[in-house]
């Protein structure tokens, strides 16, 4: 659930909904038998409305008979791993990620820090606001802080390397969110040289003209301080984008390519597959053919990766924009994971970044978006499939066409691939053309 905190995101919202969770939990009688009661972990980014959040949703689940224990500000990543290392029923993260300040959400993560089942999603929404007899007396929860979440959560971290980071000097913006904290102590504590740029959060100034959103300030400071690489996280360190010693941006999928690489001479690359979704680029999908590795794509969507790593036993998956997961360390994308690996690859190997980024070349890709159309004809149109056959074909193997209704606005995406820019904003505008007409309301 995200939005506008204090508006959609309410105090009463959160209450409610954590109550509701809190219930299924409950209700389902699946907590740890040695426990009185089910657990929780609470964390948040540090925006202000979090604070009035992170209250509402603790007195709801300690209303509803659940134990708490309030980790305060953490990463995403973070809260998973303790909702997992503690062996908590219920893990909840107050994030809007990457959004602007005034936006915050609620994310619910089951026992071992995984994302909810569909059911549990179904069970929850379907009780929220109903009517329930609450606990009374000693049933009520109990609520108490952490005490040291953020050092063993790096602990944690620094202990997934096989080797020290000694050498290399490294820039990484914290957006001013969650790992603010964590990120410089991860990089410090691995060896590494650090110098650190939006660290300093104020409550409202959260990914305000920093990290992966705004990489100027990165690239700025990389080439300043004469630094080997640089690392932006986003407000809640799930996600992370690189930068090269010369300045230059690695997206997404050259980091997937590092990491992959790296995991499959080491045998730690499960079945010699890396999972992405359908918007990875085009010159990333030929990288890993010519290494000979394996790809299996999803729909977009971190929770599509997730489910097909989980399914097939993978151990490497994300998306163009810097979404990672490394499931033999981590259940959600990690930021500082993944800059903390990438990191370790250099010093491994001995190349620099854009050395181990250019096995990557990326197609020019071009994103037109197309609103005001009925979306879910996108598949049933037989001209605007003939359309979009007629230019994948004169594209060849150069380049690519996606067409897709978005999952989350009232529009369809229109995302070319080609040999040049010019060529794929040609294709994409002809294209986005053929779905106004034809998708009109």
């Amino acid at each position: 659930m995200r939005g506008l905190a204090n508006r959609q995101v309410t105090a009463e919202l959160a209450l409610d909904l954590s109550v509701a969770a809190a219930r299924v939990i409950v209700d389902r009688g699946e907590f740890e038998p040695t426990r009185e009661r089910p657990l929780a972990v609470v964390g948040r980014d540090p925006r202000i409305s979090g604070q009035i959040l992170e209250h509402a949703v603790v007195a709801g689940l300690a209303s509803a008979g659940v134990d708490v224990l309030r980790l305060r500000v953490l990463p995403t990543p973070g809260v998973a791993y303790l909702t997992q290392a503690l062996g908590a029923d219920l893990g909840v993260v107050i994030s809007a990620s990457h959004n602007p300040m005034p936006d915050n959400g609620i994310k619910f993560l089951a026992a071992g820090g995984l994302k909810l089942d569909d059911a549990v999603e179904a069970q929850i929404e379907e009780i929220l606001g109903s009517d329930w007899e609450r606990p009374i007396g000693a049933a009520v929860g109990r609520v108490r802080p952490y005490e040291r979440p953020v050092e063993e959560y790096v602990e944690h971290l620094v202990g997934t390397l096989s080797r020290p980071l000694t050498g290399l000097k490294v820039v990484v913006d914290c957006a001013h969110g969650a790992a603010s904290v964590a990120a410089p102590m991860a990089l410090l504590d691995a060896g590494a040289e650090v110098v650190v740029i939006g660290a300093e959060p104020d409550g409202l100034n959260i990914n305000e003209g920093c990290g992966s959103t705004h990489l100027g300030p990165l690239q700025a400071a990389v080439v300043a301080h004469g630094a080997d690489a640089g690392f932006a996280l986003d407000g809640d360190a799930d996600r992370c984008l690189a930068v090269d010693r010369d300045g230059n941006d690695v997206d997404g999928d050259q980091i997937l390519a590092i990491l992959a690489i790296g995991m499959a001479e080491s045998g730690r690359l499960v079945k010699d597959t890396v999972v992405t979704t359908v918007m990875s680029n085009i010159g990333f999908v030929r990288a890993m053919r010519e290494a000979g590795l394996g790809l299996r794509q999803t729909k977009v969507g971190d929770r599509y990766v997730l489910e097909a790593m989980r399914v097939g036993g993978f151990t490497l998956g994300g998306e163009q924009s810097g979404h990672v997961i490394m499931s033999e360390h981590a259940t959600t994308g990690d930021g500082i994971l993944t800059a903390l690996h990438v990191l370790e690859r250099m010093a491994a190997t001995g190349r620099s970044l854009a050395e181990l980024a250019s096995v990557v070349t990326r197609f020019p890709q071009v994103l037109v978006n197309v609103p005001d159309v009925d979306k879910s004809r996108t598949d049933d149109d037989p001209v605007l499939a003939a359309a979009v056959a007629e230019e994948v074909a004169a594209l060849g193997d150069t380049g690519r066409v996606l067409l897709r209704p978005s999952g989350t606005e009232d529009l369809v995406r229109v995302m070319v691939e080609a040999s040049t820019a010019e060529l794929a904003t040609d294709v994409a505008e002809r294209l986005a053309g053929v779905v106004r007409e034809r998708l009109a309301r």
